[in-house]
C-alpha cells in the first residue's frame, strides 16, 4: 500500500493538521515509511504467543466487589461551586 499525496492530504485534514502544498510530499512519504514498518511486523510468525499488557510479568491487585453507599455525599458536595438539596446544581444548557 502506498500513499499519495491526495490521501496525505485527507489524511491531515481528518487530523486537523495544517500541513503546507510543499510538506505533503514529506508527509506522504513518512506514512509510507511507517506503512513498511507494519507490513514488517505482519510478516512476524505469531502464532501461539499469548497478548501481553507488559515487559514484565505483572498481577493485578484484586478487591472484594462490594457495593456501599459511600456515606460521604458531603463531603463531595463540598468540591461542588454550587449544590442544592443534595445535589450538584449546574446550569441549564437546553431551553
Amino acid at each position: 500500500m502506498s500513499i499519495d499525496l491526495e490521501t496525505a492530504a485527507k489524511v491531515a485534514k481528518l487530523a486537523r493538521i495544517k500541513v503546507e502544498e510543499d510538506a505533503l510530499a514529506a508527509l506522504a512519504s513518512e506514512f509510507n515509511t511507517i506503512l513498511g514498518f507494519i507490513e514488517q511486523l505482519n510478516e512476524v510468525d505469531v502464532d501461539g504467543i499469548e497478548p501481553m499488557t507488559s515487559v514484565t510479568p505483572q498481577r493485578l491487585k484484586r478487591r472484594e466487589d462490594v457495593v456501599t453507599d459511600g456515606n460521604m455525599q458531603d463531603k463531595i458536595l463540598s468540591n461542588a461551586p454550587d449544590a442544592r438539596e443534595g445535589f450538584f446544581a449546574v446550569p441549564k444548557v437546553v431551553e
